[in-house]
């Protein structure tokens, strides 16, 4: 955690929102929020106290009493207002993200854009959350279910995307009648900030949304507060284990996104053009700092002999800061993240992989105390090297060889993660055997990044996901309420009595 200096001193400092209320934290324990191009301080962000996160709780659990009636069009109509002002505002949206996360502009832009799409989701509430009915069961009577909200729900959200996440989370969440917690991530809180004052622009009535910050402490008393329902995370493996395990051991329910080594299958007959672009796009579009990022590639076959030509699409691209024209990859988020990528591609030479590529020490002239690596690929890499077993978060692109597909597909299956995967091929059996045979949540087809559309769920498996549902989709309908079956028979005066039924049956 930093220590205030007398520049940081100067800058602004990020609110807690709790009760409707955006308020100046008491804490005593901050952090800097740094430009990662230019090492700026942009502002300071608080770790709440108990007391904070308690009361934020409190006020989400008193505004649910009343939230969990409101109408369900409603609530749809708040999330068709809210929509409308992330438009209007997206520009203002991707400088902040850029400014605090080091993305592109356009990446940046991508990353609201694809929160949007949920939030034009949840606007669809209103079919989203339909019970189901059965008419006549039994003799005059008819049995249906109901979905109805938990109560309080929290959100932990990761710091490289900043605004897509915490909008998987908190707009269907409150739209199926919830109330919720947020905690952004202390590295770049900003842009999610000026969301959550957009949504209060929208009209989300006090309580129903809060923001709290902090580190491990506001997390464990976000898993362990008895007034909270469900917990929503995604971030790395060994946080995302911790959440899991002590949420659900507090009787919460959880769904935790995680940590991900992403493989791309590429066959000799794929279109090698397109193939080309679109394994170097994956690897090192926003520094490589996307748990969807592709970061092992198994080129199969004469696919193998592709290597020089993909160093030099590598070389193509343009490393900057994220605000330059033209820029393909900018920082990294922080100099500890910059460390530790330099660390393991010092690592993958020591242990015997070839590095093809070193994007260490780019020249960025005007930016020089930025955290820049340029892409890096290494070719001969097997597990046990750090540089496979590890997700580095950068951009590096570790190649393997494999003689066929079967050989590239087992090798995937055996690594421990399962978030995302493709196949760059031109053979409808060879894609139809992959999608079939894979056992990865997101399967793309020559799709470099295979992230669904809302209408469909978010389904890591294996080590990549901890809980049975997914964000968005139709399985976070069901993730945030409660199915309540309800069997009912009416009578009038003229129903004549059938007597006394001891058995469990419905006549």
């Amino acid at each position: 955690m930093n220590a205030p200096t007398s520049v940081a001193a100067l800058a602004p400092t990020v609110k807690l929102l709790i009760g409707g209320q955006f308020v100046e934290s008491k804490t005593t324990e901050w952090r800097d929020v740094v430009n990662p191009a230019t090492q700026e301080v942009l502002a300071r962000v608080p770790f709440a106290t108990a007391e904070e996160i308690d009361a934020a709780v409190a006020s989400a659990q008193e505004a649910f009493k009343t939230w969990r009636k409101t109408a369900i069009g409603a609530r749809a109509r708040i999330f068709l207002k809210y929509q409308q002002l992330i438009r209007e505002n997206m520009a203002e949206l991707a400088a902040l993200l850029t400014a605090e996360q080091g993305k592109t502009l356009p990446d940046a832009e991508g990353d609201v854009f694809r929160g949007l799409e949920v939030v034009e989701h949840a606007a669809s509430i209103g079919n989203l959350q339909l019970g189901e009915l059965a008419n006549n069961v039994a003799g005059g009577v008819d049995t249906y279910t109901l979905l109805q909200p938990l109560g309080v729900c929290a959100g932990i959200t990761p710091f490289n995307f900043p605004a897509m996440i915490p909008l998987w989370m908190f707009p269907m969440a409150i739209a199926t009648g919830n109330t919720f917690v947020l905690k952004p991530s202390e590295q770049d809180p900003m842009v999610t900030m000026r969301l959550v004052e957009l949504a209060m622009e929208a009209g989300i009535p006090a309580g129903v949304l809060n923001v709290v910050h902090g580190g491990e402490m506001a997390v464990n008393a976000l898993c362990d507060h008895k007034d909270i329902k469900a917990v929503s995370f995604v971030g790395s493996t060994k946080v995302g284990t911790h959440v899991y395990n002590r949420a659900t051991l507090a009787g919460k329910r959880a769904q935790c996104m995680m940590g991900a080594k992403n493989h791309a299958i590429v066959l000799p007959d794929a279109n090698k053009e397109q193939t080309l672009n679109a394994l170097a796009g994956a690897a090192f579009g926003a520094a490589g700092q996307r748990c969807m990022a592709l970061s092992v590639a198994v080129l199969v076959g004469e696919a193998q002999q592709w290597i020089p030509d993909l160093v030099a699409k590598a070389k193509t691209l343009k490393v900057n800061a994220g605000t330059e024209t033209g820029t393909d990859v900018g920082p990294l988020v922080s100099c500890a993240a910059l460390s530790r990528v330099e660390g393991l591609i010092e690592r993958g030479i020591a242990e015997g992989a070839k590095l093809e590529l070193d994007g260490r020490k780019p020249q960025v002239p005007g930016y020089e105390k930025g955290n820049f690596v340029g892409p890096t690929i290494f070719s001969g890499v097997k597990p046990g090297m750090s540089i496979y077993d590890q997700e580095v978060f950068g951009p590096v692109l570790v190649l393997v060889g494999a003689d066929h597909i079967d050989e590239a597909i087992e090798f995937i299956n055996a690594n421990p993660n399962g978030n995302g995967t493709a196949i760059f091929t031109q053979s409808g059996a060879a894609a139809r055997k992959f999608q079939e045979d894979i056992d990865v949540g997101q399967v793309g087809i020559n799709v470099p990044i295979p992230v669904p559309v809302p209408l469909f769920s978010f389904t890591g498996s294996r080590a990549s996901k901890l809980g049975d549902l997914g964000p968005y989709g139709k399985q976070v309908v069901m993730f945030y309420t409660q199915t309540k079956t309800i069997t009912a028979r009416w009578f009038d005066d003229s129903t004549t009595s059938h007597g006394v039924n001891t058995t469990i049956s419905l006549k």
